[in-house]
């Protein structure tokens, strides 16, 4: 199948508190493909997050059910990990979806990943998700060494209204980089 550009958001300063796709979202695909690139915040340890809404909609509250697991790690070898990441899945919730936690503001650190979306013009079904990130960040908070760390992420929006938006962002503060939205079709 080809991949076919739709959009491509870019920072080259942290000057952006949100990454939104406002238009682009509609019947032509049945799957949509966002590609998250260098991206880095300007706050240490914060999340990286997505939210849709419908076209009538401006409150990007929709409704997830998600589940998350993260590998990492440490840069001095000291540890590695797979966990299932009970803080950041939700069960009906309303709130921004996590994506990777804990990211650092350093000049060196970023993350990268995808996240894929299914027909999210349905109006018969759910909207299903997964997402795999990759960053390079610290380990604890405060920082004590750096690792990789790579989070899954999947689950579905909890509606049949087709949703014609999706903002991206930081649990706080700005950042810069790129995010590519792609058609799959």
């Amino acid at each position: 199948m080809a991949m076919t550009l739709l959009a491509d958001n870019t920072a080259d300063t942290t000057d952006l508190t949100s990454v939104e796709f406002t238009s682009g979202i509609d019947s032509t695909y049945k799957l949509y493909i966002f590609k998250f690139i260098d991206i880095n915040p300007a706050t240490v340890y914060v999340n990286f997050t997505v939210q849709m809404d419908t076209s009538a909609g401006s409150s990007y509250n929709t409704t997830i059910t998600s589940t998350q697991f993260g590998t990492h790690h440490k840069e001095g070898g000291g540890g590695t990990g797979l966990n299932y990441q009970t803080g950041q899945d939700q069960a009906q919730g309303t709130a921004f979806q996590y994506l990777q936690w804990g990211l650092d503001n350093a000049s060196d650190a970023s993350l990268v990943g995808e996240l894929h979306l299914f027909n999210p013009s349905s109006t018969t079904y759910v909207k299903h998700f997964y997402s795999t990130t990759q960053q390079m960040g610290p380990y604890d908070d405060p920082i004590s060494d750096y690792r990789s760390l790579e989070a899954f992420t999947a689950g579905y929006f909890n509606t049949t209204s087709a949703l014609t938006k999706i903002q991206f962002k930081m649990s706080s503060g700005n950042f810069d980089g790129t995010i590519k939205m792609y058609g799959v079709g």
